[in-house]
């Protein structure tokens, strides 16, 4: 059986010729009908004159060509042009002749070039037909012709309009488009930034620090284990972040949510940094944007306390409230064993963006005890 649902989406796929040949079809048919004989568009005041072996060339130049009033718009129209004079000049008035104002609709619409040569063109061809048809005994004055004239550029008119109509909209789509493109890259710029630095600045901190475990072989072990692991997660995250970009990824990508935060605090921990933490009230049980930003916000906070104040008590406190999130990472003064791999200063702004779209509020800086304190208040808290 035929899926009628599927009709649509394949005639969309035909060539656009054959869609646009069943109207030129229907438009011969209903010329050849006996009770529409004569009712056609009638320039002039010629008396009808009966169909003859003619009619049916002048049907077929005015009807057919519109099959490919897309594809061709300009020959379509010069063709129904030269139909439409003949069936004026020899009286038929066929209903053929409504095709005059579709194809000047559909070659405004479609015509890519030489528009207004188009229009100069058809402008001076006419006049001498409305000179011919005046000279054949057409009682019309200069008056009619003029109003015809009008109707047809309104024809026109309508087509130029869809065409600019078509033309913002496109316009429109292809900035929407750009605008998503930006801001899908600029969320995959921020999550690599969150995942590569934080993890990468562990495995630097733990590599310095085994520079001066080799008298301690248990110790070193178990660094250099730590970097193993921390590597390992690494790779996972990065995994996970890249099915982003793939778009045949048939599962969802895998997001952080603050209920891995105590996996987050063990990791900085074993990179030598003292952190202390305490999560009050229970955390959403879906991953949302609110709580991967929580999770971002203690994240970039502890890869700071890393990079600058390497060794320093560091102080985690993450609340679940029924309407917001809010984070507190306090950082006391630099460590004696504080070394920085660097650092742009994108993290602390990519945060405070994500959190402004949000609808919460960040900030970053000294406290007032000295060291650094950062704080977040994100909208979308644990139920209650």
């Amino acid at each position: 059986m035929i899926d009628l649902r599927r009709v649509p989406e394949r005639w969309r796929h035909w060539d656009v010729t054959v869609r646009d040949l069943p109207f030129a079809l229907l438009l011969v048919l209903m010329s050849a009908v006996p009770a529409l004989h004569h009712r056609g568009t009638q320039l002039g005041d010629l008396p009808t004159r009966p169909f003859d072996a003619l009619t049916v060339m002048v049907v077929a130049l005015q009807c057919l060509p519109l099959a490919v009033r897309r594809r061709w718009p300009a020959l379509c129209l010069a063709l129904v042009s030269v139909g439409f004079a003949i069936d004026q000049l020899r009286a038929y008035h066929t209903v053929a002749s409504t095709a005059l104002p579709i194809a000047l609709v559909s070659t405004a619409l479609h015509l890519a070039h030489h528009r207004r040569t188009a229009v100069v063109l058809l402008t001076v061809a006419y006049v001498p037909l409305a000179v011919a048809i005046g000279r054949s005994g057409s009682i019309e004055t200069v008056a009619d012709f003029t109003t015809f004239y009008l109707a047809l550029a309104i024809a026109w008119g309508i087509g130029a309009w869809m065409r600019r109509t078509r033309a913002a909209e496109a316009e429109q789509r292809r900035h929407v488009a750009e605008a998503t493109r930006t801001a899908e890259r600029t969320r995959i710029a921020r999550e690599l930034h969150d995942v590569v630095t934080h993890h990468v600045t562990a495995m630097v901190v733990q590599a310095e620090a085994a520079r001066y475990l080799t008298a301690a072989p248990d110790r070193l072990d178990e660094s250099l284990t730590a970097i193993t692991d921390t590597g390992r997660r690494a790779i996972t995250d990065l995994r996970h972040l890249l099915d982003l970009l793939n778009p045949d990824h048939s599962t969802e990508p895998r997001l952080p949510s603050v209920g891995e935060l105590h996996t987050l605090v063990e990791q900085t921990r074993l990179a030598g940094q003292p952190v202390e933490f305490t999560e009050d009230g229970t955390p959403a049980a879906s991953t949302g944007s609110a709580e991967v930003a929580a999770y971002r916000v203690v994240q970039e906070a502890l890869t700071n306390a890393l990079k600058y104040a390497h060794g320093s008590r560091t102080t985690v406190h993450v609340r679940h409230g029924e309407k917001e999130t809010t984070v507190e990472v306090s950082t006391e003064g630099p460590g004696p064993g504080s070394a920085s791999p660097g650092g742009s200063g994108r993290g602390l702004a990519g945060l405070r963006e994500r959190v402004g779209v949000l609808g919460g509020e960040f900030s970053a800086g000294q406290g007032t005890g000295g060291g650094f304190v950062v704080r977040a208040r994100i909208p979308g808290g644990s139920p209650s």
